[in-house]
């Protein structure tokens, strides 16, 4: 299929109760629920963050059977927070769960008991000895690798780290609400694809929510080379053909963004032209980017991150030569009113 798909019919009928306007078989969402998130305002909460969710997921990685794609170590986006989902621990089973309302980190077995400690401003290093204290109490043991992952030297252990000790709760739960939106998008689009495609999952290496679309082809072998990350695992992730794209605070750029790349990259990838026009091709990242505010401040966000989303989805499949009549879906895929 070589169209690009019109995300959204001409119907409009917009609700006096709300924001939520109905446009086809897309619930669009006023762009009041899409929070301002300069990267300055929280950058000290965010490197913090970062790591304490580092901590939680290597607990996770530490326990569960290695899935494709390292797809065994992300967290996923709740209605509170952030969540490991179930532990796999001998019969029994646990969680962990950042709650970024009541901003508590929540420990939960299969046994009916829990641990909870307030999330507040601490250094990583204590939020480490606090979270595997109460991992103790519940008697759960369990070891990780105490190395911060994907982030550049020079860095620290978890339980050395008294530096990183942040923590604005306005600007993480800001952080969350965004996080809703963003994956509600990615889940519909996610939709529309037949083939292989990854959960919406949020990797805690680098701080992004990403979705996935393979082509069912094998890749060339990666390159590794990410700090503190062991090239088999890099090697491992990106096996196969991919399409990707995702959503982090913007580290390394100086603003949210959103962003999408293809591995292996075709020819002439970086001089397609993605939508919407504040997209725009970063050579040093590799990557297509579209700023975050470009999202939010649009008269209608979600059509500005789908026409995002499947304008570099198609510079990937139509260079690289996807069978994009077998791996794409004909027709909407609408919410079943059963």
């Amino acid at each position: 299929m070589n169209k690009r798909f019109t995300w959204h019919s001409n119907l409009h009928v917009k609700f006096d109760t709300g924001p939520l306007i109905i446009k086809g078989n897309v619930m669009a969402i006023d762009n009041a629920h899409w929070p301002s998130l300069p990267l300055d305002a929280w950058q000290d909460t965010y490197d913090t963050l970062h790591q304490w969710s580092q901590v939680v997921g290597k607990i996770r990685l530490s326990l569960t059977p290695w899935i494709n794609h390292s797809w065994h170590v992300p967290l996923y986006v709740t209605t509170r927070g952030l969540t490991t989902s179930p532990i796999p621990y001998d019969t029994r089973a646990f969680e962990i769960d950042f709650d970024f309302i009541d901003h508590r980190l929540i420990i939960t077995t299969t046994e009916g008991e829990d641990r909870t400690f307030p999330l507040k401003p601490m250094s990583v290093s204590t939020f480490y000895y606090k979270l595997m204290k109460a991992l103790d109490e519940l008697d759960i043991e369990v070891h990780i690798w105490t190395i911060p992952v994907e982030l550049p030297d020079p860095v620290q252990r978890f339980p050395d780290n008294k530096e990183q000790a942040s923590y604005d709760p306005v600007a993480v739960e800001r952080f969350w609400q965004a996080l809703l939106q963003v994956h509600r998008v990615f889940t519909h689009f996610r939709a529309y694809f037949l083939g292989k495609v990854s959960p919406v999952h949020f990797f805690w290496g680098a701080f992004d929510l990403a979705v996935t679309r393979f082509s069912g082809r094998t890749a060339p072998k990666h390159p590794g080379g990410v700090p503190n990350c062991a090239d088999w695992v890099m090697e491992e992730a990106y096996s196969h053909e991919v399409s990707s794209a995702g959503f982090w605070p913007g580290a390394g750029l100086g603003e949210a963004a959103f962003y999408a790349y293809a591995y292996p990259q075709p020819d002439n990838f970086s001089d397609y032209t993605a939508q919407p026009a504040a997209a725009y091709y970063h050579k040093d990242l590799g990557e297509f980017i579209l700023p975050y505010e470009a999202v939010r401040t649009a008269e209608d966000p979600d059509a500005a991150l789908l026409d995002f989303l499947q304008s570099t989805y198609e510079a990937a499949a139509e260079l690289s030569g996807w069978d994009r009549d077998a791996l794409e879906r004909k027709t909407e895929p609408g919410i079943s009113k059963s």
